[in-house]
């Protein structure tokens, strides 16, 4: 599908699959409320989950909020177009559906030329959470959408995404910084410690205490089962499959969903992950694993 055939089909209050840095989106106008209702039915979706709403330009997201306080200036200077969401308090345009009747919204700039390509097509904010079905892994390519949905969602498909990770979400109220969930941007990139526990509230997507998982169990653990799958950074262990990943952060979560896609298809009884290191550069991964696993 062309950029300027995804473009008009959001006009048109119509979905769309699109790639970003991070993760494939499945995009809706952000201000229409019906089309973002398609969003929640499609991806099976509670709609007390807010969505990301996707920008072409600072000036873009501006326009989106009714403060823009310096430290959200900061931020957006230094890391947009990037994996950086800002939570702050949104205008009345923006539907209480994409904010699950939240005061704030999410905004951030893509770092990926065809996402922006298509809301400057598009001339609208595009308001897209992750290409899949809801608690599943998150799509890192197109194959990965269409697994999801078949033909019921076409693709922009721009290839594997590069960060592999969804965004870091930090809060901006009052001059309060608060990290909602953790990215590849780190938490001493942004200033800010701590991560939120699993099953913490919604004020960001991605917060259920049972997440990105995959259809088989994930484990935790470097004592894979014989029959079992095993992904390891440090430990090998005797596995019918095993997987060896980077030992860097950053390498690592570029491959991590592309490898339990894989892994999910080939059936095995259960997909036994290493723990990844207790370091700040490691809190995304963690995040994410801690969500997917059973244990």
């Amino acid at each position: 599908m062309t950029i300027q055939e995804a473009a008009e089909r959001i006009r048109a209050g119509e979905l769309v699959a699109f790639p970003t840095e991070t993760v494939y989106g499945l995009g809706a106008n952000a201000l229409d409320a019906k089309a973002v209702a398609r969003i929640y039915e499609m991806k099976g979706r509670p709609e007390e989950s807010p969505l990301i709403v996707h920008v072409a330009s600072i000036d873009m997201a501006q326009t989106l909020v009714t403060e823009w306080p310096s430290e959200a200036d900061a931020l957006a200077r230094r890391y947009w177009p990037g994996p950086l969401t800002l939570v702050l308090p949104k205008v009345s345009a923006i539907p209480n559906i994409v904010t699950a009747g939240l005061p704030t919204v999410g905004i951030r700039v893509p770092n990926h030329p065809l996402a922006l390509a298509l809301i400057r097509e598009a001339g609208v904010p595009i308001a897209a959470p992750s290409a899949n079905r809801f608690m599943g892994l998150s799509p890192t390519t197109a194959e990965h959408v269409r697994e999801a949905f078949g033909d019921a969602v076409p693709v922009v498909d721009g290839g594997p995404c590069q960060v592999g990770i969804e965004s870091t979400v930090v809060s901006i109220i009052g001059g309060e910084l608060k990290l909602l969930r953790p990215g590849m941007i780190s938490l001493n990139d942004v200033g800010l410690g701590g991560v939120p526990p699993a099953g913490a509230g919604h004020p960001a997507p991605g917060m259920h205490l049972r997440h990105y998982s995959p259809r088989t169990p994930l484990v935790l653990s470097t004592q894979p089962e014989p029959l079992g799958a095993y992904v390891w950074i440090n430990s090998p262990a005797k596995a019918v499959r095993s997987i060896h990943m980077p030992d860097g952060a950053d390498a690592y979560a570029a491959r991590l969903y592309s490898v339990l896609h894989e892994l999910d298809r080939e059936g095995w009884p259960a997909i036994y992950v290493e723990p990844p290191p207790e370091t700040v550069e490691w809190a995304a991964v963690r995040d994410r694993l801690q969500r997917a696993s059973t244990t």
